[in-house]
């Protein structure tokens, strides 16, 4: 193994995104990570396709999308959790483990034995990471929580999607699972700070990660907003509510993105479209004037960013040092040069699959690579490996486990 977690392993009792999203990333930095699985079923999302993944003749394997995406870098091991037997192989485990990844409801792993107070008191140093919708306390502890809902009751579909009186305009849901993948982020910063607590202290902890508690986080400057003005942040669509022109402009052959952030910005961009008299206009000369103008602003620009092609926008205001960038659909993203050179795509070869594509993880460091060792696991191929090697296990006992459906 290589990365900066190299020495580090995870007992990953997650599934479906956020748990498994936060798992992945540490794996990404070389920790070990082994991923407790259903036997015969496996993690949930192993049967959210279509599309599956093909094989190198073209034909569909039962390997989802949705699964490929959040499991590379782990350790498959089918364990039944349910049964005695596979509780006792979870607590052996946990007592060879640096941190434990669980997304159970609120007390479902107490219940069966496997809960932080359980595990703790068998090894005192492990990080024991619980990824909820709500949380261990509060009226709605007990509430199963999914990002759609979380979306909504967090407030940010309030804040997403056009404008009210505009065409389609209602609350929107964003794009992607931002609740679940957010908090994976999340958890993997609690668990590294863990981790450092542990390395001056010898003490594991408890971490209480909820999905709802992460997107009311990620209100940040629309919560501020609020806080500071009392006016409830509304749906904008697509112009920023603090900044203009900061929005899609027309052109010649499409659309692009110029984004001002500053004064400065704003007086090159007149200048390089043929229009220095807006920048000099009191209604337009400051960002607060801008905002509080920005209707007409726009309907201005408009008529200028009209005249010219995407690339000419793009290249013109680059060298003034204006921000200005494509709207990209995501076959496009792959194909983009500046993502390219950047290396954001992967393929991991798998003895049985060939091929699988992922997504790299963005953090480059200097001294240390990214651990890109192992593709997505099928279900259960490493659980031999893995508890004879961590727990010592004879194929007498693991034919033993089978035969008593542990395995």
């Amino acid at each position: 193994m290589s990365g900066p977690l190299s020495g580090i392993r995870v007992l990953d009792l997650s599934r479906v995104m956020a748990g498994p999203w936060c798992t992945q990333i540490l794996a990404d930095l070389g920790a070990e990570v082994i991923k407790i699985e259903r036997p015969g079923l496996g993690d949930d999302t192993r049967h959210w396709g279509p599309p599956w993944l093909k094989d190198e003749q073209g034909n569909p394997t039962q390997q989802s999308a949705y699964y490929l995406s959040a499991n590379r870098g782990k350790h498959s091991v089918t364990v039944d959790i349910g049964k005695p037997e596979g509780q006792a192989l979870i607590k052996e485990l946990s007592a060879e483990c640096d941190v434990l990844v669980e997304n159970f409801k609120t007390g479902g792993l107490d219940k069966k034995g496997l809960g932080y107070s359980d595990l703790s008191a068998i090894n005192p140093g492990l990080v024991y990471c619980s990824v909820t919708g709500f949380g261990h306390t509060g009226p709605m502890a007990n509430y199963a929580g999914y990002d759609y809902l979380i979306q909504a009751q967090s407030g940010l579909m309030s804040i997403t999607g056009a404008a009210d009186g505009q065409p389609g305009a209602g609350p929107q849901r964003v794009g992607m699972a931002v609740a679940d993948l957010t908090t994976g982020m999340n958890a993997v910063i609690a668990i590294l700070s863990a981790i450092h607590h542990r390395s001056k202290t010898g003490e594991g902890q408890h971490i209480d990660m909820a999905l709802l508690d992460v997107q009311v986080s990620w209100l940040a400057n629309q919560a501020l907003n609020y806080f500071c003005s009392g006016d409830v942040p509304g749906r904008t669509g697509e112009y920023h509510p603090n900044l203009a022109p900061y929005q899609p402009f027309p052109t010649q052959d499409g659309q692009v993105i110029i984004a001002v952030g500053n004064d400065g910005q704003f007086q090159r961009l007149c200048k390089a479209a043929g229009c220095s008299e807006l920048a000099e206009d009191p209604r337009f000369s400051t960002n607060p004037q801008r905002v509080i103008h920005r209707q007409e602003l726009v309907g201005k620009l408009c008529e200028y960013t009209r005249t010219r092609t995407s690339l000419d926008w793009m290249n013109c205001l680059a060298k003034v040092h204006v921000p200005c960038g494509p709207i990209q659909n995501i076959a496009e993203v792959f194909e983009d040069p500046q993502v390219k050179a950047r290396n954001m795509k992967l393929e991991l070869e798998h003895p049985e699959l060939g091929k699988v594509p992922g997504i790299a993880n963005p953090i480059k460091f200097s001294k240390t690579k990214q651990n890109y060792s192992k593709a997505p696991p099928l279900l259960g191929e490493d659980t031999d490996g893995v508890l004879q090697r961590i727990l010592g296990k004879s194929a007498d006992d693991l034919q033993a486990l089978r035969a008593g459906g542990v395995l």
